[in-house]
């Protein structure tokens, strides 16, 4: 079904595809969805919804605008391009090639939006993404000219900010690990100890872990979890020390990542194989409730001799009183689950291929 807007209270999910995105949206039964297409053409690394003003920011990229930064006041009817400055100073070496992830700030700062970028940096906004600067204190970071990049290049793909303190911001670098500041951005120390880098002589290194996907839980943000390239991780300390939690998944491996919408004991992943497929051609996502003690996989609804990809940025929740948990993949599926995972339905197919999955709910 295609409609004109949602309406206050309806859950929101956004679709960044190769080739485009797509706005859909339901009222909180999600059992009648409408959609609308955006940004034809774009590859749409990820969006996000702002609560603070309803409005919805993409991070877009093609071969001849380049990296911008999108925002629409009216879901998506209208977009202006909001990326004055949004690169390196000219005196730089490096500049932004990929914009991978967009993040409204916090609510006492209604205009501020950050921006993940590759070459590896974090920007920001103070004016609902018009003009940028980047964020100096990663930038000049005594590491940072030791940075290596992952298979996906050298991208800063995921942000948090604790809500508790706004000023205490996270973010997630591949193929470099986890930095944490604590004075909202102009100073950043690595936060890696306990995560292994199987792929250097050193497997605990300070830095050159390969994050794939960090998240944070706003009702306890003192615990962290993160996808990595070698393995599934939780901190207890705000990213001081790390516990590895993979055993009973399949694969250590894996792009995405979810948290619960309410509890921030369950997380969601899709294990991947040496392939980077789903292991034995069937799709599955696999579940926690005890903070990673044990793992259950989840396949009702889900095909068999289907090898599947789901990216980095390809999962997420909703906060509807059954949480609701979407999942998108490389051949264009997007399944979800009104039941926490339990069964699982598809909400679109014969996409392009899905590079991310965001959701909102209207207030």
């Amino acid at each position: 079904m295609t409609g004109e807007a949602p309406q206050r209270g309806d859950v929101l999910v956004m679709v960044g595809t190769r080739k485009g995105g797509f706005l859909l949206w339901s009222d909180e039964r999600r059992r009648d969805w409408r959609r609308k297409p955006v940004h034809a053409g774009w590859m749409v690394h990820h969006m996000s919804f702002d609560p603070r003003d309803q409005s919805v920011y993409a991070a877009t990229n093609g071969e001849v605008f380049g990296a911008l930064v999108q925002r629409s006041a009216d879901f998506g009817g209208t977009w202006k391009a909001r990326s004055e400055k949004l690169d390196y100073p000219a005196e730089s070496p490096h500049r932004v090639r990929k914009i991978w992830h967009v993040l409204p700030g916090a609510p006492d700062s209604p205009g501020r939006v950050y921006a993940g970028a590759e070459r590896a940096g974090l920007f920001q906004s103070d004016d609902q993404g018009g003009s940028w600067s980047p964020v100096e204190g990663l930038l000049g970071h005594p590491t940072g000219e030791q940075w290596q990049p992952g298979n996906g290049g050298l991208c800063l793909h995921s942000m948090a900010i604790d809500p508790q303190d706004p000023r205490r911001l996270y973010v997630g670098i591949s193929a470099v690990g986890v930095f944490r500041s604590d004075d909202g951005g102009r100073t950043w120390s690595t936060k890696n100890k306990g995560v292994r880098a199987d792929f250097l002589p050193d497997p605990y290194p300070e830095f050159g872990q390969c994050v794939h996907k960090l998240r944070l839980h706003p009702s306890r943000p003192d615990v962290l979890y993160q996808q990595n390239h070698c393995g599934v991780y939780r901190s207890d300390d705000r990213g001081d020390t790390w516990v590895d939690i993979s055993e009973g998944l399949p694969f250590r491996f894996g792009f995405p990542m979810a948290i619960h919408a309410y509890d921030p004991d369950t997380v969601y992943v899709v294990p991947h194989d040496d392939n980077r497929l789903v292991p034995d051609g069937r799709m599955t996502v696999w579940r926690t409730r005890d903070r990673g003690a044990t793992w259950r996989p989840l396949t009702q609804g889900l095909p068999e001799g289907a090898y599947m990809t789901v990216l980095r940025e390809a999962m997420d929740t909703d906060s509807c009183d059954r949480c609701g948990v979407y999942v998108g993949t490389e051949t264009g599926q997007v399944f979800f689950s009104r039941d926490e995972g339990d069964s699982w339905e598809v909400l679109a197919d014969m996409l392009p291929p899905v590079y991310s999955v965001s959701t909102g709910r209207l207030g």
